[in-house]
């Protein structure tokens, strides 16, 4: 197994890849991107066999991809066609590429990834990763092994969703102050806390950048730290699914 993997992670917007070194989380080269278009599976699938081939590479590939997936079947859709749902992602992907294609949901891609060679690297017991951007996607893991699939986002809280209540959108929306959205993310901590006990939540997403700005606002009684791999979180979480799929 050739220690570079292409990951892909695909979102609502945009499709991100690079080469992985799987044994370090270093990207190989240049991050490549092109646009999500709008339309049905094919069309996605079309545009994911163009970044395959601008990159020029043959081998497995591992897919963060917005949606529940299991055994690579979409299960929802969030921010892309509706027409996913029931639809093999892997099939359909593998396809159009002519490369093995392993796929999961991308808020658990990035948090393998953070468990693999960010914050929560040899952390024991229950470790949440929570990525804060347009909506709140999340990952769980025990013990090192990742439990697929949570969607701890789409809890209520307040009446609401809780990703209608204290993502990063809202917090632009309403316009609200850190210690605002501070005294709003704690709750949904506290909700998080009473309900899985966890020993350690990771913020990832792009807010995870301004934690100096928020962090000492957070009021809960477990660690919180904000996430090493940011940006590229995702794309190294797929490759590293798509090497522990291909052993």
């Amino acid at each position: 197994m050739s220690k570079q993997i292409l990951g892909v992670d695909v979102g609502g917007s945009g499709i991100k890849g690079a080469l992985v070194d799987i044994k370090t989380g270093k990207l190989v080269g240049n991050r490549v991107r092109v646009d999500t278009p709008a339309g049905t599976p094919d069309i996605i699938a079309e545009a994911f066999a163009g970044l395959v081939k601008k990159i020029g590479y043959e081998g497995p590939i591992g897919c963060g991809f917005p949606a529940i997936v299991q055994h690579g079947v979409a299960k929802s859709a969030a921010n892309i066609d509706k027409g996913w749902i029931g639809h093999n992602i892997e099939q359909e992907f593998s396809d159009a590429c002519g490369n093995p294609v392993k796929a999961l949901n991308d808020a658990d891609a990035a948090g393998l990834a953070e468990l693999t060679f960010g914050e929560g690297k040899k952390v024991a017991g229950v470790v949440i990763l929570i990525t804060i951007g347009t909506g709140l996607g999340t990952a769980q893991f025990v013990d090192g092994t990742l439990v697929p699939n949570t969607e701890f986002g789409h809890l209520y809280l307040h009446g609401r969703i809780a990703e209608h209540y204290c993502s990063n959108r809202v917090r632009e929306e309403e316009n609200l102050s850190w210690a605002d959205w501070a005294h709003r993310f704690s709750e949904y901590l506290r909700h998080l806390e009473r309900l899985l006990t966890p020993d350690l939540f990771i913020l990832g997403g792009g807010v995870s950048k301004e934690f100096s700005d928020f962090g000492h606002l957070l009021k809960v009684g477990v660690p919180v730290r904000p996430a090493k791999l940011l940006n590229n979180a995702g794309i190294v979480g797929a490759a590293v699914y798509a090497a522990k799929q291909n052993k």
